[in-house]
């Protein structure tokens, strides 16, 4: 049965608001194909899943899970008990009849997604949800670059069996690379996510953002894959500080890409890391939402040390062909 605090604040699927009922096809079984899952089909969307041929049985129809909430309930969210059922499909072809396709997978299988989808992908909007620090429009380049639309979630968490864990923030990120907010398509997904209660955050050079994101990302996790856990990590003054004067260092290298920094890296850049580190740690403490997200990423085991060291790596790789020295973070690649 389900437990919760507060109906989140979506409209009902059958109110005049809740115009822009989709198909959506959640692109595997993750943590964030799941979580949007479930905030998407309670606005009243069908929403199905892909996996891998066997993995259906393998997972069983149900999902144990237990979220937080954070479109409602403030800086702890609502949160969430419930049994949900879901439909999982093991075939795909460009027939499917889908008007949605989100794929939200770990940076490094992009290229390998991407490959699987474009002979797949039929009359389908892709949604493009996560993080990415090749050239976006390179590393969707097999897909109809007029059906791509950008997006970051706000969300996070671990799956482990049939167990969710992890959390919903209010807002979720959309921007465009070249022209691809200025299509139907792209305000057909703005609207999805507005109407499912979410509060959308439009980003003008969606390409930097995301290449910002990514060595936030890089910075944050370098000090806790060298101590071997987040959560201890984010209660180190040291470590929390460590990660702003990576950023810090990293900021170049945004640059050298062709990006363009913005506020975020002007407070990296400026902000003594002492009272910018303070600034994360209580953002980052367990008893906020994000900083309950990421505690579960680690418990369900979604943010191990090789997770967090891939982030490292691929910056270091793109610092070394570009010239940039990182002294810091090479110092933590050993």
């Amino acid at each position: 049965m389900a437990e919760q605090a507060a109906a989140p604040p979506f409209p009902s699927p059958h109110s005049e608001e809740a115009k822009n009922v989709m198909k959506i096809l959640m692109f595997g079984r993750g943590t964030i194909a799941m979580l949007y899952g479930w905030a998407l089909e309670k606005a009243g969307n069908q929403v199905d899943f892909y996996v891998r041929p066997g993995r259906a049985a393998q997972y069983g129809p149900e999902v144990d899970l237990r979220i937080q909430d954070g479109r409602a309930g403030g800086r702890k969210g609502v949160t969430v008990s419930e049994t949900w059922p879901i439909t999982m499909r093991e075939e795909l072809d460009a027939g499917h009849g889908y008007d949605l396709i989100v794929l939200s997978v770990n940076h490094d299988q992009l290229d390998a997604a991407v490959t699987f989808l474009s002979t797949r992908v039929g009359d389908a909007t892709v949604l493009v949800f996560n993080n990415v620090w090749s050239e976006p429009a390179d590393a969707v380049s097999a897909l109809p670059s007029a059906q791509v639309v950008w997006g970051f979630p706000g969300a996070g968490g671990g799956v482990a069996g049939s167990a969710l864990r992890g959390g919903l923030l209010k807002p979720v990120f959309l921007g465009h690379c070249g022209d691809s907010n200025r299509t139907d398509r792209y305000r057909q997904v703005r609207d999805l996510f507005r109407h499912a209660g979410f509060r959308v955050s439009e980003q003008r050079d969606f390409r930097s953002w995301l290449w910002f994101h990514f060595i936030m990302d890089a910075g944050l996790l370098a000090p806790a894959a060298k101590s071997g856990s987040f959560s201890k990590s984010i209660e180190s003054r040291a470590d929390v500080k460590e990660s702003v004067l990576l950023i810090r260092e990293m900021v170049p290298l945004l640059k050298a890409k062709g990006g363009t920094p913005r506020l975020g890296a002007a407070a990296f850049s400026y902000v003594p890391a002492g009272l910018l580190g303070r600034l994360l740690q209580k953002f980052l403490r367990p008893e906020n939402i994000y900083g309950s997200i990421m505690t579960q990423a680690e418990e369900t085991g979604h943010l191990g040390r090789e997770a967090m060291f891939l982030y490292t790596r691929d910056v270091l790789a793109d610092a070394r062909r570009l010239g940039v020295p990182l002294p810091r973070l090479t110092a933590l690649e050993s």
